[in-house]
């Protein structure tokens, strides 16, 4: 299981081919994402963060598969 640090923030998030967001702000076990204008509504539905109208989504560190220097890679079947 992956563990967000504050060295985290401002990494991109991305599911698959498709960046999905930024990591905002990190906070204990979870991360809060500012998700991109363009993500898919299949990937909002799969990541529960509903129709978008929120500024950041919370990211639970069950649904990362790795954290790299440069970013924040999900899990592709959630």
């Amino acid at each position: 299981m992956a563990q967000f640090s504050k060295d985290d923030e401002g990494k991109d998030v991305v599911m698959g081919d498709e960046k999905v967001g930024m990591i905002q702000e990190v906070e204990g076990s979870m991360a809060h994402v500012n998700p991109d204008a363009g993500v898919s509504d299949r990937i909002r539905a799969s990541l529960d963060w509903g129709d978008g109208n929120q500024d950041t989504y919370p990211l639970q560190d069950e649904m990362v598969d790795t954290i790299t220097d440069d970013e924040v890679r999900l899990r592709s079947q959630m």
